[in-house]
């Protein structure tokens, strides 16, 4: 782990825009790194969980399986870990939006190998982990402009979390709820 614990940011310091204050909120509130680490580790657990004939499953049609969910969890991680990325080394440039249903659409999650994506969703976590444990704090505190807003680095931390968070619940609630889709 980094020597800085990374703290939430509060909402009252204009560290990000009001439409990213739920994923904040659904960070927790421990520091940014025990909270990866630990999310990490349970994500992983989960996701070992569930079969190769389970993760084609929807909740709804025109939902995503939870094959492409988990490819979904990625992408949005590499995303935002780049704004990170950016951000922290003082790109000056506005980034680009990205629309995550035409991700979906696009990502062939399908066709993929479940272990694989299991795995490859490990390697994300490990490499954001590294990431934000690189950061120094001038580095944590920089403010980028993605899209229409401006977010700090470490806010978009703790966004990573929150972002998986949400939806490892609605995996639990929607997916794996053995009332909403018994076998």
């Amino acid at each position: 782990m980094g020597n800085i614990k990374i703290i939430k940011p509060a909402s009252s310091q204009g560290s990000y825009p009001s439409n990213m204050a739920g994923y904040i909120d659904e960070a927790g509130d421990k520091d940014l790194q025990s909270i990866l680490h630990e999310q990490g580790d349970k994500a992983r657990q989960l996701f070992t969980g569930i079969t190769d004939e389970k993760s084609r499953y929807k909740y709804a049609e025109g939902k995503w399986t939870i094959k492409e969910l988990l490819q979904h969890l990625i992408d949005a991680e590499r995303v935002f870990a780049y704004r990170a990325l950016a951000f922290a080394r003082k790109d000056e440039n506005t980034l680009p939006s990205f629309d995550e249903n035409e991700y979906a659409d696009n990502s062939n999650a399908h066709a993929r190998d479940w272990r694989d994506l299991i795995n490859e969703f490990n390697a994300v976590r490990q490499s954001t982990e590294y990431l934000f444990n690189s950061f120094s704090e001038e580095a944590l505190q920089q403010i980028g402009k993605a899209s229409n807003y401006t977010i700090t680095v470490s806010s978009l931390g703790f966004v990573i979390a929150g972002h998986l968070n949400h939806h490892l619940k609605i995996i639990k609630e929607r997916y794996l709820n053995s009332e909403a889709n018994p076998e």
